[in-house]
């Protein structure tokens, strides 16, 4: 069955746990965490995935956009976070490796995420450690609301073939510009997690959005 985990990135943070609560339909809750450097956009840190913890009981599929995520892998599972996804480009592989490990460690769930410039044989390395998410940016990450990039799909396709192989019980994630017409895409690309911000957000009925996404 295909998850749907909205963006807070597009909630309105004067309300924002009115806007999570307008999602708690949904499967998963998606934070993103941008540090300025990896994206030129700032975001939130730990402490206010601390205060979301409190507030509801939705997994956390939290989004490292950051430099060095290694750094920062134990705050954030103390913080609550129930998945971390760091990018293969924010470091060298034997710091993601580590970063992963760690994970292990603090029992959080672990995943990688790439942006569109990397090639999807840059997974396979990682698939072997037992991942429990790829994520595929179908934008430049740092951003809500840009355009879906159709280029990606055949990426997609191609870690679903990896993830059959090598770790089946991996998700495959998509994010960026997902919205009803191009959530089908993906789905049938090989994702089985979409992450839509604006598409959920900006609806005027939102449960709906979240179940039209479900039912790409």
């Amino acid at each position: 069955m295909v998850k749907v985990a909205p963006s807070i990135l597009s909630a309105d943070f004067c309300q924002l746990g009115e806007d999570i609560h307008a999602v708690s339909s949904a499967d998963w809750l998606h934070v993103d965490v941008m540090d300025g450097m990896f994206v030129p956009n700032i975001s939130i840190g730990v402490p206010v995935v601390q205060s979301i913890r409190k507030h509801t009981d939705m997994f956390l599929d939290t989004h490292l956009m950051v430099e060095k995520p290694g750094r920062y892998v134990g705050a954030f599972a103390k913080a609550g976070a129930d998945l971390l996804t760091v990018h293969l480009e924010a470091d060298m592989p034997p710091a993601i490796h580590a970063a992963l490990d760690e994970m292990d460690g603090l029992g959080v769930k672990k995943g990688i995420a790439l942006r569109p410039i990397t090639a999807a044989e840059a997974v396979i390395p990682y698939l072997e450690k037992g991942l429990d998410l790829i994520l595929v940016m179908t934008v430049e990450p740092g951003f809500g609301g840009q355009a879906f990039m159709a280029d990606q799909l055949p990426k997609l396709a191609a870690i679903r073939g990896y993830i059959e192989k090598y770790c089946p019980s991996c998700h495959l994630e998509v994010d960026g510009g997902i919205n009803a017409q191009t959530a089908r895409q993906c789905v049938e690309a090989g994702a089985d997690v979409l992450v839509a911000g604006s598409a959920v957000y900006g609806a005027e009925d939102i449960p709906g959005a979240i179940a039209a996404l479900r039912g790409a």
